[in-house]
């Protein structure tokens, strides 16, 4: 949550910071400001809600050129979204300013020191608190890099900190706790910021931070520092992704972009790692054969969409397999006290490998004695660099704050690291494992095949716009699929849905159901043996009234007199139908927000990356 972006070099700090800020406000749409330093002076404008309207501010009030600049988009956590408490923050003196991504967990304390002091706040942030510690510091460690040092040594929490200072008009310095924080390296000038998106139009070269680092950038220099001023390691990497891939491409919304890229990112995620023969190799996996043959319980561990992704690896672990696999909300897993042991892996779901809760789920893991392997889609990230193995997905930038092709790729990580453990394990089922190995290979044809549908979901969105709500039933991995669809309509159309087991009516939920309710139905492929039997469950909800809207596969008639609507899936194993069966539920949820004239990339009250619990 909230984006940062920090610039030095010979371009005007406003432009790029500003270009920065459109790349990364999908991380926080509550605010945004800007603070440059000019002639011995810092400079500040900033507004209360988009980023559109500090570039309005900018135009009606104007700031001096300078070469060195930070800027912020925020997701408001302490402090109303309005104008004040807005970022940057600005000492009592007005020699530094500020802006934060996370949460300072003590600044209560902190603030109520400063207020003894006869220090004024002007906001309710717990920002403000570190630009007039900053201040007080400098006092006695003048400089700006050790000043912060010395502060982020009383704070507690999670954050990103980027200060400037009104003297020191070429240099930007940056603290990094729990938080994203990336340095881009320039020719004659660098960059800071939450996500590489901000700076790919200028540098592809990119720096990872470690936790607990300072860091100081010039236009020629990059020092980069421990919490005690010891240099620290720092790893290079190139950004594999330019620009372009950051963008609309023609298409009116990001979402919409990201829905049709679903083919690609899985054939990029797929790439290299099936042979002919479907085998699956894994390279760069981190875990060697010996560990993966001990294993006697997996235990998946994310949040919301990527929550569901792991639901459905669950299936396919256990199935080929035969390892015990629990799935649990990171939010929830370090504090129920689970049963780890050194034989346990804990598999860590993240689009953005940041995700606060699910970092701080497989620290708890790693320090119980288990090792943790990554699925994530952001290079470089922490959840990745702190894991005992990663698995990437190659899905690209994902902009719109709904998750589409993030989800899919991370159902195929899941997919593969279970087909390879089956093939190490040399279980009963690596046979099987291999055939629907080389089946996933087909995956991203049949995703386009589906893409085809576009059309006929978007009318029924359109004739569903006055429903108050819509419930999503499925069986087997159909059911996290409807709990995948019921979070995308929740996420974009504030929209009353709930997503089901379908067996599970009789025991509640049909109370439900009542006279014109739409119900979505994902039912299993013909050969299943439990397609049936979701038949028998979609009967039972056109009983009462329901309007049934059911996906089901080329060629299954069985459904037709009970259905309202019939969404067509392409004939897929049983196991690889969600691939197919949610790109429908994406595109009726990405038009159901857009006929009711909401914000799709944009929606309320949420952002891309949950960097704080």
């Amino acid at each position: 949550m909230c984006g940062i972006v920090g610039y030095v070099g010979p371009q005007q700090a406003q432009n790029v910071v500003i270009e920065g800020l459109r790349r990364l406000e999908y991380r926080g749409y509550d605010s945004a400001g800007i603070a440059v330093v000019a002639d011995h002076a810092i400079q500040t404008r900033k507004k209360a809600g988009k980023l559109a309207n500090l570039e309005a501010e900018l135009l009606a009030s104007p700031i001096s050129g300078s070469n060195t600049g930070i800027g912020h988009t925020r997701w408001a956590t302490h402090g109303a979204p309005n104008d004040v408490n807005a970022h940057p923050h600005i000492s009592e003196d007005g020699s530094i300013a500020v802006i934060h991504n996370g949460i300072i967990e003590n600044f209560a304390m902190l603030r109520d020191k400063l207020i003894a002091e006869g220090v004024t706040l002007s906001s309710q942030t717990d920002t403000e608190v570190v630009a007039h510690l900053l201040s007080k510091q400098m006092k006695s460690t003048p400089g700006l890099a050790d000043a912060l040092r010395e502060v982020c040594q009383v704070l507690t929490g999670a954050f990103t900190l980027v200060v400037v200072h009104a003297d020191t008009p070429d240099v930007v310095v940056a603290a990094r706790r729990n938080s994203p924080l990336v340095v881009g390296r320039g020719d004659g000038e660098n960059f800071l910021a939450s996500d590489v998106a901000a700076f790919i139009a200028h540098t592809r070269n990119a720096i990872e931070l470690g936790q607990d680092q300072i860091v100081e950038i010039t236009p020629n220099s990059i020092e980069v520092t421990d919490f005690f001023g010891k240099p620290a390691p720092f790893t290079e990497y190139e950004v594999t992704w330019d620009a372009a891939a950051a963008e609309k491409g023609g298409f009116d919304l990001f979402m919409l972009k990201e829905i049709a890229e679903q083919p690609k990112a899985v054939a990029d995620t797929l790439l290299g790692r099936i042979d002919k023969s479907g085998k699956v190799t894994l390279a760069d996996l981190g875990l060697d054969d010996a560990f993966l043959k001990t294993i006697d319980k997996i235990i998946i561990t994310a949040c919301g969409t990527a929550y569901h992704s792991g639901l459905i690896a669950k299936y396919a672990i256990e199935h080929w397999t035969r390892i015990p696999c629990e799935v649990e909300l990171a939010s929830e897993f370090r504090y129920r006290d689970p049963i780890l042991t050194p034989t346990t892996l804990v598999v860590a779901i993240s689009q953005s490998g940041e995700t606060m809760d699910t970092l701080m789920a497989m620290r708890y893991a790693r320090e119980q004695g288990a090792k943790v392997l990554a699925i994530c889609n952001s290079n470089g990230s922490t959840i990745p660099r702190e894991s005992d193995a990663v698995i990437y997905t190659h899905a690209g930038p994902e902009i719109a704050v709904a998750s589409t092709k993030a989800f899919l790729t991370q159902i195929v990580a899941c997919y593969l690291f279970a087909m390879y453990l089956a093939q190490t394990r040399g279980t009963g089922y690596g046979i099987d494992a291999a055939t629907v190995a080389l089946e996933l290979s087909d995956m991203p044809g049949m995703i386009d095949l589906v893409l085809d549908t576009t059309q006929g979901v978007k009318a029924i969105a359109k004739e569903l716009i006055n429903k108050q709500s819509v419930l999503f039933l499925g069986r087997s991995v159909g059911f996290p699929v409807a709990l995948e669809g019921a979070l995308k309509l929740k996420e974009l159309a504030y929209m009353h849905a709930e997503g089901f087991a379908a067996g599970e009516l009789k025991h509640g939920p049909i109370a439900l159901i009542e006279d014109g309710i739409p119900v979505f139905v994902v039912v299993p492929p013909q050969d299943d043996e439990l397609h049936d039997k979701i038949v028998s469950n979609i009967q039972e909800v056109r009983a009462r009234g329901a309007l049934t809207i059911v996906l089901a596969e080329e060629g299954d008639e069985s459904i037709n007199e009970f259905a309202d609507h019939i969404i067509r899936l392409p004939k897929v194993p049983a196991l690889l139908q969600p691939l197919v069966a949610t790109v429908p539920l994406q595109i009726f949820s990405c038009e159901m927000a857009t006929v009711k004239g909401y914000d799709v990339d944009q929606p309320r009250n949420l952002a891309k990356s949950v960097t704080v619990e």
